[in-house]
């Protein structure tokens, strides 16, 4: 699940975070099907002035193999394009706009509204040393790096608090180094993972130094339970999702056959040793790999394009947060804007728009199998491009649909009136 940057309006070069199937020591495997043998198809209602988006899609997916995709594109809070893509020679392979697909740190965006949520019934104060809310219990002859106190619900939601993946790793990911240090078998669990990383001492003094984390945000699901009284996805759904009509979106699974109704199936050129047993078997690494069940709160959510953009919409209205726990969503960092004029907010990433007229946010999930990417714009324009892939052997960049989104949009003439919510509710 990686973060990465991005110019201001044109979204020109990106840089990606390390890919998991090295991190994982994967494999290469076959590719899933070859370009000759696979055809186009397109999913949901055509609308003839946007139909930029389709070229736009069909270019990014067949560079690159990938053989199912959707795009959402609301306009001034209008749901104006829904469509789903098919490149495939699998003639089962037919779904919409609606279909799910593993959403991976998208997730991230969610969770930090949940715990906003929290805050603004006044249930919980940003403030709020992490060892206040959650028992750290390292392994045995392990110890709590004593600058885990200075640890707050804010800075865990900036990734400001002091773990950093590209120095010590990244526990979430860590299964079979969990189990050796717990003495036990596979699969291990979310408790499990949060008691290793607890041994783990910090890169960084809290506060000083943004470093992306998944294991901070995997605290944070545990704190959602802990302040609520419910499991993290129940309170999700009844309290984020229901309000803004959102109903198909649900917690994701790792094997295949345990794959939702609906949810596509993942490709990825990697295999990789199964964490979900001690068998030692190589299998796919979207489907074992990693443990999709411990990403919960940091990027286990399943959902479709249409229902993500509708979940960005939620920040144009008060249906959940009210104006000031919007704001604070977005707001700057202790540690400020940084030299690529950019900041993590809460469950965001925040440029501003040079003239003080608005701001571009964005989210990017990445992980074995899913390529995921969120943007509201400053102009009303948001948009999410969902993929079952993210990676191949053409070596191109999956952010460059950032910035192809970005020129498609440029060259739209009219953006129709019509809102399609109601076709895809």
């Amino acid at each position: 699940m990686a973060e990465h940057e991005v110019s201001r309006r044109g979204f020109g070069k990106l840089a990606g975070a390390a890919g998991v199937g090295a991190a994982l020591g994967g494999t290469l495997a076959a590719s899933p099907a070859s370009a000759a043998t696979r055809t186009w198809h397109q999913g949901g209602q055509y609308v003839k002035s946007l139909r930029v988006f389709d070229g736009t899609m069909k270019t990014f997916m067949q560079d690159r193999n990938i053989s199912a995709g959707q795009l959402a594109v609301s306009y001034k809070g209008r749901l104006v394009f829904g469509r789903s893509y098919a490149w495939t020679d699998d003639e089962k392979l037919r779904f919409g706009p609606t279909a799910l697909f593993r959403i991976a740190s998208l997730s991230k965006s969610i969770t930090a509204t949940a715990v906003n949520l929290l805050v603004q019934q006044g249930r919980l104060k940003l403030s709020t040393p992490v060892t206040e809310l959650l028992e750290l219990n390292p392994p045995e002859g392990e110890k709590v790096d004593p600058r885990v106190s200075e640890i707050t619900v804010r800075r865990l939601l900036q990734h400001l608090a002091g773990w950093d993946r590209d120095i010590s790793g990244d526990a979430t990911f860590e299964n079979f180094a969990t189990a050796k240090q717990l003495g036990v078998g596979l699969p291990v669990g979310i408790d499990q993972i949060i008691r290793y990383g607890a041994g783990k001492p910090l890169d960084h003094d809290p506060g000083t130094k943004y470093a992306y984390c998944n294991y901070g945000y995997m605290l944070l699901g545990k704190i959602v339970e802990k302040v609520s009284g419910q499991p993290f996805e129940t309170f999700v759904k009844k309290n984020v999702l229901n309000p803004m009509g959102i109903t198909r979106m649900r917690q994701g699974r790792t094997l295949a056959e345990h794959r939702a109704p609906t949810e596509v199936p993942y490709f990825s050129q990697y295999t990789s040793t199964t964490v979900m047993d001690d068998s030692g078997k190589k299998v796919p690494l979207p489907y074992g790999g990693f443990r999709l069940e411990n990403f919960e709160a940091t990027g286990g959510w399943l959902s479709s394009a249409v229902d993500m953009v509708r979940f960005a919409s939620l920040f144009d209205s008060t249906k959940v947060l009210n104006t000031a726990s919007v704001k604070r969503t977005f707001a700057e960092p202790e540690t400020g804007i940084n030299s690529k004029g950019y900041y993590y907010g809460m469950g965001w990433l925040v440029r501003p728009v040079s003239g003080g007229s608005g701001m571009n946010t964005w989210h990017d999930g990445s992980v074995g199998g899913t390529f995921a990417y969120m943007v509201r714009q400053y102009n009303g324009i948001s948009w999410v491009a969902l993929f079952n892939q993210r990676d191949d052997k053409s070596g191109k960049s999956y952010y460059d649909i950032d910035s192809s989104m970005w020129d498609a949009i440029r060259s739209v003439k009219s953006w129709p009136s019509h809102d399609l919510y109601d076709k895809y509710f």
